[in-house]
């Protein structure tokens, strides 16, 4: 079976145009399994079964391969066998009916309610580019929206009165999304006077504007974000994005309707919202374990010493 590898090999140069880093990958991974079927005496392709596989993946668990790991390798073996196949170089193939190993999903990061109090309070609003930072992280975490939404938001996206935005999200799906009273207001200041200060005169759609009377960028705004988590004294790694999560966390957690999460965000599928869920049993456990005096299994010690 080494002669189909040169083969597949020769495909993946010729045909498929696989960088040099992407075909060692798959020559690595394929190598390894037709080394795992050689070492069970199987040597023709056409004995291979679906047993086989799943036991080679089985095989990669136990090694300590991650699910990511096994799915690339999977990934692998699969492309060539199709490959075979195709090529009239064997019958069947194997990883037909074989499931992708998935990664178990990481829990999202999310500030405190503290940490966000004080990063919405570290912008000096009495300043011009202060009102404007205030009025940016307020939106941000009021609604939720990634952070290239938060910088394409022109001034007719805003309605203050009415209380709500229109957001441009993934695939160019408008939205729209209630904005709370804090960020109503920390904008209406921002466009009472400071804006027009920044513009000086210029011309501008923009919602949010630099000193060049440009919108403001993605990098622009993660430089803000990280120096007000500094002055915040916020040292865990900050990004837009966990000011998302925060703001999807902190609203399941005080029982707000899935779905309503879901349009906000802008999430084409439920299941991408149902993680918020988990976050929040998460939560909800560490809490439990942190105050409950039987959580640990033993009696917390009283105020005075005694247990």
């Amino acid at each position: 079976m080494e002669g189909l590898l040169d083969i597949f090999i020769g495909y993946l140069r010729a045909e498929r145009g696989a960088s040099p880093k992407t075909v060692d990958a798959y020559a690595s991974d394929v190598t390894r399994w037709l080394e795992a079927l050689r070492k069970k005496g199987i040597t023709d392709v056409d004995a291979i079964r679906r047993d086989d596989v799943m036991a080679h993946m089985q095989a990669l668990s136990r090694a300590g391969l991650s699910a990511r790991s096994q799915a690339r390798h999977l990934a692998a073996i699969r492309v060539f066998h199709r490959f075979l196949v195709a090529e009239r170089l064997a019958k069947l193939d194997p990883t037909e009916d074989v499931d992708t190993p998935r990664a178990p999903k990481k829990l999202p990061v999310f500030l405190t309610l503290e940490e966000v109090e004080a990063l919405l309070a570290a912008p000096d609003p009495k300043t011009v580019a202060g009102a404007r930072d205030q009025a940016m992280l307020e939106v941000l975490y009021a609604t939720g929206l990634r952070v290239s939404e938060l910088c394409r938001l022109q001034l007719n996206d805003i309605h203050l009165q009415a209380g709500y935005l229109t957001a441009m999200g993934k695939g160019k799906k408008e939205r729209l999304v209630p904005i709370g009273r804090k960020a109503q207001e920390a904008v209406a200041a921002w466009l009472n006077g400071p804006r027009d200060v920044l513009l000086r005169g210029r011309e501008s759609r923009a919602l949010f504007v630099t000193r060049t009377g440009g919108p403001f960028t993605r990098q622009g705004f993660w430089k803000l974000l990280r120096q007000y988590a500094l002055k915040a004294g916020i040292h865990k790694a900050l990004s837009p994005h966990k000011l998302r999560h925060s703001f999807a966390t902190h609203l399941v957690e005080r029982g707000a309707d899935l779905r309503a999460v879901q349009q906000m965000l802008g999430h084409a599928d439920i299941s991408t919202t149902q993680i918020y869920t988990h976050v929040s049993r998460a939560h909800l456990h560490a809490l439990y374990d942190q105050h409950h005096p039987r959580a640990s299994g033993r009696r917390r010690q009283t105020a005075d010493g005694r247990r």
